[in-house]
C-alpha cells in the first residue's frame, strides 16, 4: 500500500519507519504513535528528499524539542561561518534548525545545510522571494510565492513557515485595534506589505489549495505562522492575535483534509499569567495540532537577556501544551547571533523543554535527574559532569576554582551538607576544623 505523507499513511494503518523509529526513542507504543498523527496531534516533519534526517516527532505525549534559527543577511552573509553554527547547533542536540537566510547564496546555505543535517530543517519562502527574484517586494508575483515554496520543498525542507493566517480580514481587524508595536513578524510585516501596495489578499491564504498540494507532494509539515504574534506584553492576547489564531484553525481542517501535517505558531511576548490560557486556546481552536512557540518572551525589558525570558516563558508554555521551542539567544533584539549566543540560547531552551517534560510526566523524563542527584549524593564528580546539560561548562567552572579537599568545591568546602551528612550516617566524626 502506497502512501503520499506520514498522515495519509498512519490513516491507512501503515507504520513507517519513521514511525518505528520516533515510537522507539520516544518509549510510546508504535500503534499509539500513528493514531496520533493520524488525528493531526503528532507531526513527523520529513521531507521525502532530506535523506540525512534522523526523524522527530512533535506534539502530544512525546518529548519537547527546540528550534535554532540560523541563515545569511546582507549584513552577514558569510555562508561558512553559519554551516559552522549548524555543525555547533548538531552537537548541542537541536531537534531542528530553521534556515532564515534573507541574502545572498540563500540555495546553496539551503542544500548544503539539508545535505548534513541530520535535524529537521525548516524555512520562511518569502524571506527568500526578494533575493531569489532581485525584485522590491511589490513587483513579485503570487505566482513567483509559491514558486519559492515549491523549491523549498523540492530542495528537501521539513516544515516550512507559511503566513497564511493573515488575509484580508485579519488585516482590518489589526487596522481597528491599534498596537504599541504592530506587526513583528517579519514574514508577516512583508505580507501585509505586499497586501497593501498590490491591493490584493495574500496570495499563501488565496491560493492555499497549491500550497497544500506542494507539500503533500514532498511531505512538507505546514507550519502555520502567526504574523500577528504579540511583539510585546501590551499587544498580547490582543483581537489581532486571536483573530489570526481562529484562522490558522480554519486552515488547520483544511491541510488535514489533503493528509499534510500542520504545526501552529505562536506568541511573542506575553505576561506569565496569560501563558497558560494561550496554551488552552490554540489546542482548542487548533484541534489539538502541536503548537511551536517562540518563547514567549515575559518581559520586554531585558535585551542581551531574552533567552532567560524566553527559557522562563517557554518552560511554562511547553508545561501547559506547548510541543516545540524556538530558542531565543541573548543577541534577540540586539544583532545576528554569534557561535556563543547561539549555544547560550540552546541550552537555556533545552532546560525549559526538560523542565516542562517533567511537569508533563514525560517517560523517562525524570531519570536523569534522579541520575544527577544521585552523583551528588556520592559527590561523584565525573558522573556529575557526563550528566550535565553542558558537561564543558560544568567541568571548566570546577577546574577554574580547585578545592582543598577533592569531594567538596570552594563554595562550602567541608561544611559542605552533602559530605557531612554522608559522613554522619556511616557514623564517623564531620572533622570540619581538622584535618
Amino acid at each position: 500500500m502506497t502512501y503520499t505523507t506520514q498522515m495519509d499513511a498512519a490513516r491507512k494503518g501503515i507504520i513507517t519507519k519513521e514511525m518505528e523509529y520516533v515510537a522507539a526513542h520516544e518509549k510510546m507504543p508504535v500503534d499509539k504513535l500513528r493514531d496520533l498523527v493520524a488525528q493531526g496531534k503528532v507531526a513527523i516533519p520529513a521531507n521525502k528528499n532530506h535523506h540525512s534526517l534522523t526523524p522527530y516527532g512533535i506534539g502530544e505525549g512525546l518529548r519537547t524539542k527546540i528550534n535554532v534559527n540560523l541563515g545569511i543577511s546582507k549584513d552577514c552573509c558569510n555562508v561558512e561561518v553559519e554551516l559552522e553554527k549548524v555543525r555547533r547547533a548538531i552537537e548541542l542536540k537541536a531537534e531542528a534548525i530553521m534556515d532564515l537566510s534573507s541574502y545572498g547564496k540563500t540555495e546553496e546555505f539551503r542544500r548544503r545545510l539539508v545535505e548534513m543535517s541530520p535535524a529537521m530543517i525548516g524555512t520562511v519562502p518569502i524571506y527568500d522571494a526578494v533575493g531569489f527574484y532581485d525584485k522590491e517586494l511589490q513587483d513579485i508575483s503570487a505566482q513567483e510565492f509559491l514558486d519559492v515554496v515549491e523549491k523549498h520543498a523540492r530542495d528537501g525542507v521539513d516544515f516550512m513557515t507559511i503566513h497564511a493566517g493573515l488575509n484580508r480580514g485579519t488585516a482590518q481587524r489589526f487596522r481597528n485595534n491599534p498596537r504599541l508595536t504592530n506587526i513583528v513578524s517579519r514574514g508577516g510585516s512583508l505580507l501585509y506589505a505586499w497586501m497593501e501596495l498590490n491591493d490584493k489578499e495574500n496570495p499563501f491564504y488565496e491560493y492555499y489549495d497549491q500550497v497544500l498540494e506542494i507539500c503533500a507532494q514532498y511531505d512538507v509539515t505546514i507550519s502555520l505562522g502567526d504574523a500577528c504574534r504579540p511583539g510585546s506584553i501590551a499587544d498580547s492576547t490582543d483581537p489581532s492575535q486571536i483573530e489570526e489564531l481562529i484562522t490558522l484553525g480554519e486552515l488547520t481542517k483544511r491541510a488535514w483534509e489533503k493528509n499534510v501535517q500542520v504545526m501552529i505558531e505562536g506568541p511573542g511576548h506575553m505576561a506569565l499569567n496569560e501563558i497558560a490560557a494561550n496554551m488552552l486556546l490554540e489546542k482548542k481552536l487548533c484541534h489539538g495540532a502541536p503548537f511551536y512557540v517562540l518563547g514567549p518572551l515575559v518581559t520586554d525589558v531585558a535585551p542581551g537577556y531574552d533567552h532567560i525570558t524566553s527559557a522562563i516563558g517557554g518552560a511554562i508554555a511547553a508545561a501547559n501544551g506547548a510541543d516545540f521551542l524556538c530558542y531565543v539567544t541573548p543577541a534577540e533584539h540586539l544583532r545576528l547571533p554569534t557561535l556563543e549566543d547561539m549555544k547560550e540560547g540552546i541550552i537555556a531552551s533545552r532546560i525549559a523543554a526538560h523542565a516542562a517534560d517533567i511537569a508533563k510526566g514525560i517517560p523517562g523524563a525524570r531519570d536523569w535527574d534522579n541520575a544527577m542527584s544521585q552523583a551528588r549524593q556520592q559527590l561523584d564528580w565525573e558522573t556529575m559532569f557526563s550528566l550535565a546539560i553542558d558537561e564543558e561548562k560544568a567541568r571548566r567552572y570546577r577546574a577554574e576554582s580547585k578545592p582543598e579537599n577533592e569531594d567538596t568545591c570552594t563554595m562550602c568546602g567541608k561544611m559542605c551538607a552533602v559530605r557531612n551528612m554522608n559522613k554522619v550516617l556511616k557514623g564517623e566524626d564531620v572533622n570540619i576544623l581538622r584535618d
